[in-house]
């Protein structure tokens, strides 16, 4: 019989029970510190696609519409800057940038630098990856809701479609001062509308003829379809839960266990790696709504979408571990009445954190196994408004 060395180095175990052991934490059969994991925490492998929503089935026509749209600065009223701008496949689908630069700013990524004439600021908040943005809100056990879907670290839009809007409206992502807010989406639909490669695409892939295919509505499903697509569901951990992969080192067993017992579970769970609620764990939000409450991101792919935390100012997973070590040293004092300052109240979970530095390489060793490398990178080589892609 084989055998697998575990923490204690006189102790071993018949290899088949540390992989029963690897199963029960996986399915949150294990209990976490005194507390039983939320049953929607359970750690599932992600679906092969994104649910759709009703009145908007993804089809291949409409993914190729909604990816040039993407990466056509065309919706911008500068026209100078796409959804890409931000959310870009060379960097996860995101920026890696702290805060990222709208109109007004030049380069990509990291070195995109702001002008000096520009009137516009950076905006407050890190932007969210889109890679799995279509699993957004879903946890264990519930059928999801693409509409219900929470959108923004605010959660203050529900579902793609809904959340295209915003970006082509705000003055510091795609507005600019060249028109007011409220006209903003309508004129990039009279742009789109005035190209003829695009009249083509709507109407195939809307089955509409010509000019009457090309509507507010269906921009944004045309977009939000494009952005189901990005799915990244084929991580070593995902393989392993499917019971395809090889089986999982002592380290990242005992990261495993560790992220469980320690309690990052209990937000950071479900197929996804987290719960979509909203948490205030002690750090100031610095956007103009004032909002404190922030979404718990995933955990998901996090290789590939450094910077960390809402503001984007941690810079590796060190910082991130190291930040939440200390929170949870100091928060037991602040929950148990200590520090009565904070508004609104810390977060109660945060009270079952317990992490330990000397466990932060096991931690890491798991968490890499949340990276899948082979996501969808293709950049179009034109766009049919001719201007520059954002590549």
């Amino acid at each position: 019989m084989e055998y697998e060395k575990q923490d204690c180095p006189c102790m071993r175990v018949p290899r088949h029970c540390v992989a029963l052991l690897a199963g029960l934490l996986a399915t949150g059969a294990m209990r976490a510190g005194d507390a039983a994991f939320p049953a929607e925490m359970r750690l599932e492998a992600l679906p092969a696609r994104a649910p759709d929503p009703a009145g908007n089935p993804s089809t291949p026509a409409k993914i190729r519409l909604g990816r040039l749209l993407f990466f056509d600065p065309i919706l911008s009223a500068t026209q100078t800057v796409a959804c890409a701008t931000c959310h870009h496949p060379q960097f996860g689908w995101a920026d890696a940038r702290p805060t990222p630069l709208g109109v007004g700013g030049t380069g990509l990524g990291p070195a995109r630098t702001l002008n000096g004439s520009a009137a516009v600021s950076p905006l407050t908040r890190n932007v969210p990856a889109l890679l799995n943005v279509g699993f957004n809100g879903l946890v264990a056990g519930k059928p999801p809701d693409p509409k219900a879907a929470p959108m923004f670290w605010d959660s203050r839009v529900q579902g793609l479609e809904a959340q295209v809007l915003h970006p082509i409206q705000s003055r510091n992502e795609m507005r600019g001062d060249r028109c007011e807010e409220s006209a903003a989406f309508s004129a990039a639909v009279t742009r789109v509308r005035g190209i003829a490669e695009y009249r083509l695409l709507f109407q195939d892939a809307f089955s509409q003829p010509g000019e009457n295919a090309i509507t507010a509505d269906h921009l944004t499903k045309a977009i939000a379809a494009f952005e189901r697509s990005l799915i990244a569901d084929d991580s070593p951990f995902d393989r392993h839960l499917r019971g395809a992969g090889p089986a999982l080192t002592p380290q990242q067993e005992h990261g495993l266990r560790v992220f469980q017992t320690a309690g990052c579970i209990q937000c950071h769970g479900g197929p996804m790696f987290s719960d979509f609620k909203l948490h205030f764990i002690g750090v100031t939000d610095s956007s103009p709504d004032g909002r404190r409450e922030l979404r718990t991101p995933t955990l998901r792919n996090l290789r590939h979408t450094a910077p960390y935390m809402h503001g984007g100012s941690l810079r590796t997973l060190d910082e991130v571990l190291a930040f939440y070590e200390q929170l949870s040293d100091a928060v037991s004092e602040s929950l148990d009445g200590g520090d009565v300052t904070a508004q609104p109240a810390l977060d109660p979970l945060l009270k079952r954190l317990d992490l330990n530095a000397g466990d932060f390489p096991d931690l890491k060793a798991f968490l890499e196994m949340l990276n899948d490398d082979n996501y969808d990178r293709s950049v179009p080589s034109q766009v049919p408004s001719g201007l520059p892609v954002i590549r």
